[in-house]
């Protein structure tokens, strides 16, 4: 069996806004339970609700994507605070047209395509070498954004020779 496998965890650079959104709602909660102990009744309402939104909102303030490659299939999971993973996409790279880094002049065509639906499952970093793929599902055509290391490029390289560049 010449089965090809690899896997990828990265983890998504939290922005300025993750970080307001974070401390103003651990503020807030910390506001409303404060006004609840000094007497005022309607606080603890306020209290009970934020905590209920924080439970929802702050795992997804903390992100990382897992690349799983095996035998032509990209799957591509979200962990949200290290606890709790859901299934993103599935890729089927037969159907790959290109995969290139971002900045690449072969994707140029593609970086000014208004039709293409951008999925970014990348770190958010600047310094970080990107890769776009371009792929058709049943509906749409997606530009996916990714940071593979050396062997998931090889791995996808390997399946799809002649639409994967590193220039």
């Amino acid at each position: 069996m010449n089965d090809s496998y690899s896997e990828l965890l990265v983890k998504k650079k939290q922005t300025a806004k993750d970080l307001i959104i974070k401390f103003l709602l651990i503020g807030l909660i910390a506001a409303t339970a404060f006004l609840g102990l000094i007497g005022v009744i309607f606080a603890w309402i306020a209290t009970l609700i934020l905590g209920v939104a924080a439970y929802f909102i702050l795992p997804n303030l903390d992100l990382e994507y897992e690349y799983v490659y095996v035998n032509g299939e990209l799957d591509i999971d979200k962990i949200m605070a290290k606890s709790k993973r859901k299934r993103l996409k599935s890729f089927d790279l037969a159907k790959l047209e290109i995969m290139a880094p971002v900045n690449s002049h072969r994707m140029d065509y593609q970086n000014h395509n208004t039709n293409l639906k951008v999925l970014d499952y990348s770190s958010g970093e600047k310094d970080h070498k990107i890769y776009a793929m371009i792929i058709p599902d049943e509906k749409d055509v997606y530009k996916v954004l990714i940071e593979p290391d050396r062997e998931l490029l090889e791995n996808i390289k390997k399946s799809c020779p002649r639409k994967v560049f590193e220039d």
